[in-house]
């Protein structure tokens, strides 16, 4: 007889008329590597949200250590031991490392709160996942990879039976992603029930005992992690074979259409010079820390600039802040796409005309054209295969990949003829990220010039026509054609080479 520590029965979930979990079933066995696995809007993120007391279910039991449970709210999750490392960092970014892996579980001495004892538990936790970070650095200080650390032992903190893990690779190092998976073994070996819900299959293969399937709200199968290779997951999730992943490059002009020279913020980036060529995918490559993000961002005016000059058409530019690099033409998706890309209280259609909306209005009297916006918010939900209920609904009630691409769409609309993507496909499943990246080729056929942030190998090869490599704030190498493979790439990217171009 199968010793299931969590069985989910018949959950259905629907918001406002629509139902987007159909009578979901699956059981989870103690100390298991659960992996789950879909196209976004499969449903993952919102029966994990059940699970954790997030959302209410519509209807369905969940039986947990054999006994029937109520989830009304996160609390109750956490008191029986259910915690969820989420997509999304749900970190507090003005307390400090200590603060925010502590709170609401506060150790207190005499009624008093213990943050002696709090921050060596801390340091004790993150010597454990071999971080070096400071108990009393404020989160707004840390990399993407320590939030992603400090959101783990915020759940070691609760002492959880079930640990679910949301993309929890998705900002980690090749190196951080070894860290983290030999702590998951130990864990499971000390006990602990994972529910592991990733893009990346491979990771999943190695990772999990068993992977469950599902599609548009239903499963679809369950299988043991040795009986399924990673062709038929893929397949599995979309429901029909799929196609070559990355389409024919482009061939580019040999017109520059964007030029960047010295470009220096002290102590960041130094002196980083290229040019980008109209109708090119030019990629930015490196390790976490190389500064691939830090210079989008001066180059968004989003950090002040001591030295260099952009150009753009052979006219120099002065871009001081967002709005300047808007009207030059740039536009920008950020990696952080709920902290600076899309506000998730707005609907589909306020988040993609949030920064054109000067361009739906008419001048003499301020009135916005709803019409108009109503027409570009259909064009991109057909262009992008947007799943959401309607225009109007918020983007709280979307998945992650759906966000991303409303995210996407919002800087599309500002008519760009340079496009900067920071980590486009980053938790996006495989059908989806085969859609941007058709997107982006189409784009490029049409003219428009993309900046390819990437920190996955394979997107960088299979899609630049030429690669800019970083390393400590600088630039180390420049790729191109045959040049463009992992060895290469990670030859300057670690500074074992530099000067190519």
């Amino acid at each position: 007889m199968e010793n299931y520590i969590l069985k989910v029965e018949n959950i259905c979930k629907s918001f406002s008329t629509v139902e987007v979990l159909h009578s979901l079933s699956f059981n989870v066995r103690y100390g298991e590597i659960l992996g789950i696995i879909g196209e976004n809007g499969a449903g993952k993120s919102t029966m994990m949200k059940i699970l954790t007391g997030i959302y209410l279910k519509s209807s369905g039991d969940i039986i947990f250590e054999e006994q029937k449970i109520d989830l009304k709210k996160p609390v109750d999750a956490k008191k029986i031991g259910l915690s969820i490392i989420p997509q999304e960092f749900n970190l507090i970014k003005d307390l400090t490392v200590c603060d925010n892996i502590f709170l609401g579980s506060e150790l207190r001495k005499n009624r008093l709160l213990d943050k002696e004892l709090m921050k060596k538990k801390t340091k004790e936790m993150l010597k454990v996942l071999e971080v070096d970070i400071s108990p009393d650095e404020k989160i707004e200080n840390l990399s993407g990879a320590e939030k992603q650390m400090v959101e783990i032992s915020k759940a070691l903190a609760f002492k959880s039976k079930i640990l679910i893990m949301d993309e929890p690779t998705s900002v980690l190092t090749i190196n951080e992603i070894k860290i983290l998976f030999r702590l998951m073994k130990k864990l499971q070996k000390e006990g602990l029930t994972i529910i592991y819900i990733s893009h990346k299959l491979k990771e999943v293969k190695e990772i999990c005992d068993r992977v469950m399937i599902l599609r548009d709200g239903y499963f679809v199968t369950e299988k043991k992690i040795d009986e399924i290779t990673l062709e038929q997951m893929a397949e599995s999730m979309v429901g029909r074979e799929l196609s070559q992943v990355f389409p024919k490059k482009n061939k580019p002009s040999d017109e520059i259409i964007f030029d960047v020279k010295g470009l220096t913020v002290p102590g960041v980036i130094e002196n980083i010079s290229f040019a980008l060529r109209k109708g090119e995918v030019l990629g930015l490559g490196g390790l976490v820390g190389a500064g691939r993000t830090e210079v989008s961002e001066a180059i968004m005016g989003l950090r002040p600039v001591s030295e260099g000059e952009i150009m753009v058409k052979n006219r120099l530019v002065s871009i001081k802040k967002p709005a300047d690099a808007i009207k030059a033409e740039i536009g920008y998706l950020s990696e952080d796409r709920q902290g600076s890309g899309i506000i998730t209280s707005f609907s589909v259609i306020h988040n993609i005309t949030l920064v054109s909306l000067p361009s739906y209005s008419n001048n003499t009297v301020n009135w916005i054209d709803q019409n108009a916006e109503l027409e570009s918010g259909k064009k991109y939900q057909k262009l992008f295969n947007l799943k959401a209920p309607s225009l109007k609904t918020h983007l709280e009630f979307l998945s992650g990949g759906n966000q991303q691409k409303v995210s996407m769409a919002k800087t599309l609309d500002t008519k760009p003829d340079v496009l900067i993507l920071d980590e486009p496909t980053r938790g996006i499943d495989v059908s989806s990220k085969q859609e941007i990246y058709r997107f982006i080729n189409s784009l490029v056929r049409e003219g428009i010039s993309c900046i390819f942030i990437s920190s996955e190998m394979e997107e960088l090869i299979g899609m630049c026509n030429r690669v800019v490599v970083m390393q400590d704030g600088k630039v180390t190498g420049i790729l191109e054609d045959k040049d463009i493979n992992e060895e290469e790439i990670m030859f300057y990217a670690t500074g074992i080479r530099e000067g190519g171009n």
